[in-house]
């Protein structure tokens, strides 16, 4: 790579899963495997939710465009790693990357305010049934929609119009399994490192406490909600719910915040590996298995699709 500014970086090196090759074919395998369920599963609940009139509420509106963004933000990377375990060649343009970086941003913050939309959704619908179809028109939805795709197209330009302007120094190795949140603190030596870190943290903190504390206040509302109903059976249906939706934001908010949310000192690149994995590819295949699986309403509806009782 060249080594003089960030003018002159033309490519990247970028570091694999593994260095064995008799791996290589395997984990050809394993991810392509993972990456058809996701595109099957988003892409199939997409389609589900377009067809069914039963489907065509606020709630399944956001579901499908979080489809939509998994769908996304799992093809902006794994396609490029499935290349890499078959490739001999393994190097990233200068622009693709930053290209890439662009993309992967935008989804992956659209997707953490989505989940914050998702909640207040819940939260209307359990706290205040009576209002919801006041509260959650057609036209509040396309609203709270194209914040959520602003904030994402916000956040990512900030961060990849700076991280462009970063000077790359001495020859660096780019990991590709690190998601491209973490590629400023692994491939820049250069004094300039510190203003994007501040930057990096300032955004991605941001970005994660803002709709975390959304959603937990939500739930808050709703907690105190389901417990005053009376019957067991009001409770469990309220319950039900809001189960797939938690387990979502779980998954989503508790992998970002163990990536990149803890002492640099406890960073190791096996770490980052497994963490940038789970990240970009096992979160986008979970979401739609979650569910479809945990979901009368779309088990029902799969079903007759596909021509069952």
């Amino acid at each position: 790579m060249t080594t003089s500014n960030h003018s002159s970086v033309t490519e990247f090196i970028l570091e694999g899963l593994t260095n064995l090759p008799q791996l290589q074919l395997p984990l050809f395998l394993l991810f392509l495997g993972i990456y058809v369920v996701t595109v099957v599963g988003n892409l199939g609940m997409i389609i589900l939710i377009a067809i069914s009139s039963q489907l065509h509420s606020p709630m399944y509106y956001f579901l499908s465009h979080l489809s939509f963004i998994d769908l996304c933000y799992s093809s902006i990377i794994t396609p490029k790693t499935l290349v890499h375990f078959v490739s001999e060649k393994n190097f990233i343009s200068f622009l693709e990357c930053m290209a890439q970086l662009y993309f992967f941003l935008s989804f992956a913050i659209a997707e953490g305010y989505l989940l914050t939309a998702m909640a207040y959704d819940h939260y209307v619908a359990i706290c205040s049934p009576l209002l919801y179809n006041t509260f959650m028109s057609q036209k509040t939805c396309s609203i709270m929609m194209g914040m959520v795709y602003s904030l994402g197209l916000f956040g990512a330009i900030v961060h990849t119009t700076h991280m462009s302007m970063l000077s790359f120094c001495g020859s660096h190795i780019v990991s590709h399994y690190p998601s491209f949140f973490f590629i400023p603190l692994l491939t820049l030596s250069c004094s300039s490192t510190h203003i994007n870190e501040i930057l990096l943290f300032v955004i991605g903190g941001f970005n994660a406490l803002a709709p975390t504390l959304a959603v937990l206040i939500s739930y808050a509302f709703i907690l105190s909600s389901i417990l005053r109903i009376r019957s067991t059976e009001g409770r469990s249906k309220a319950f039900g719910t809001c189960s797939s939706h938690l387990m979502a934001v779980g998954i989503f908010f508790g992998s970002m915040t163990f990536m990149y949310f803890k002492p640099p000192s406890s960073n190791t690149m096996e770490q980052e590996k497994v963490s940038s994995v789970f990240y970009t590819t096992v979160i986008p295949m979970l979401n739609p298995l979650i569910y479809s699986l945990r979901n009368k309403n779309v088990k029902s509806t799969l079903r007759k699709a596909v021509g069952g009782r």
